[in-house]
C-alpha cells in the first residue's frame, strides 16, 4: 500500500488534533465563548499553571471585537485597562480632548488576545458548540459539546463531554451556559431574583462598571464574565468600549484561581 504526501498531511492533522482533544477532555477550567473577557481570563489562568480550554461556536474566535463600532474597526478602552493591553503587546493611542480614553485597532485587539491566550498555554476548540452541561451532585462539572455544523444542520448526532472543575460562561449577551443551568438543572443563581435578571439598555458608564462588578461565581463551579455576567445580573450594555470586558476577564481568572487554590 502506497503512502502519498496527501496521506501524510491528513494523518498528521488527525493525529495532532486527536492528541490535543484527548488531553483536554478533563480540565481545570472550561471556558465557553472566545470573546475578549474570556481570552484575558484564559491567558491569566494558563500562565498560572491551570489546564484551560476555550470552546468557541464560531470559526473565528474574538467575539464582537472584530467589527469595532458599526464596522468602523476601532474600539475604545480606558486607562485602567491599558496594563492588560500592554501585557498582550496590543497597541493603543490616546483620544484627543478625552483624557483617560484610548483607541485601538479592533482587528489587532482580537488577533492579539487570541494569540496571547494560546501562547500562554490555553487551548482553543473552534466551531464547537455547547449544547448542555454536566450537572452532578449539585455542581456544574463540565460541558456537553458537538460540532457547530451538526447543531446548525439539525443532524441527529450524539455529543461528547468534557469535564471541568470550573466552567466560565463567556458567551456574551445570551449567557447561554447559565441559561442551560437555570432551565435544565433548575438551579438558583447568586442574583437578586435567583434567576437571570436580563440585560438593560445602553448606559456606558454604568455598563463598564457593572461588567466587572457582576463578574462572579453564580453557582458552585459556574462563573460568568463580560456581557454574560451583565446579562445574568441585570447590568447595562456599553457598546464598543472594552476596558470593562478586559478587566472582567482578569477578575474572573482571579476568582477561579482562588476557588481552585491555584
Amino acid at each position: 500500500m502506497s503512502h502519498s504526501v496527501e496521506n501524510t498531511i491528513s494523518a498528521a492533522i488527525i493525529k495532532s488534533f486527536s492528541g490535543k482533544f484527548l488531553d483536554n477532555l478533563a480540565l481545570d477550567v472550561a471556558i465557553v465563548g472566545g470573546g475578549p473577557s474570556a481570552l484575558v481570563a484564559a491567558k491569566t489562568l494558563a500562565q498560572n499553571g491551570l489546564k484551560v480550554a476555550i470552546f468557541e461556536r464560531k470559526l473565528a474566535p474574538g467575539g464582537g471585537t472584530w467589527g469595532g463600532g458599526m464596522l468602523f474597526n476601532e474600539v475604545v478602552v480606558q486607562d485602567e485597562a491599558l496594563e492588560i493591553l500592554d501585557d498582550f503587546s496590543i497597541g493603543h493611542k490616546p483620544v484627543e480632548d478625552a483624557p483617560g480614553y484610548h483607541t485601538l485597532d479592533s482587528v489587532e485587539m482580537a488577533s492579539g488576545l487570541i494569540f496571547g491566550a494560546l501562547k500562554a498555554g490555553a487551548k482553543m476548540f473552534n466551531s464547537v458548540s455547547v449544547e448542555d452541561i454536566i450537572f452532578k451532585e449539585g455542581k456544574v462539572g463540565g460541558l456537553v459539546i458537538n460540532w457547530t455544523p451538526v447543531e446548525r444542520l439539525g443532524m441527529h448526532v450524539d455529543p461528547l463531554t468534557v469535564t471541568a472543575d470550573c466552567v466560565l460562561d463567556g458567551t456574551g449577551h445570551p449567557s447561554e451556559i447559565i441559561n442551560l443551568a437555570v432551565n435544565k438543572a433548575h438551579i438558583c443563581l447568586n442574583t437578586e431574583s435567583g434567576g437571570i435578571m436580563g440585560e438593560r439598555p445602553m448606559w456606558v458608564d454604568s455598563g463598564e462598571a457593572s461588567t466587572v462588578a457582576n463578574t462572579q461565581e453564580y453557582f458552585p463551579g459556574l462563573f460568568a464574565c463580560g456581557m454574560s455576567a451583565n446579562n445574568v445580573a441585570g447590568g447595562y450594555r456599553m457598546g464598543p468600549i472594552f476596558g470593562g470586558m478586559l478587566l472582567s476577564g482578569r477578575k474572573a481568572a482571579k476568582l477561579i484561581m482562588e476557588k481552585l487554590h491555584a
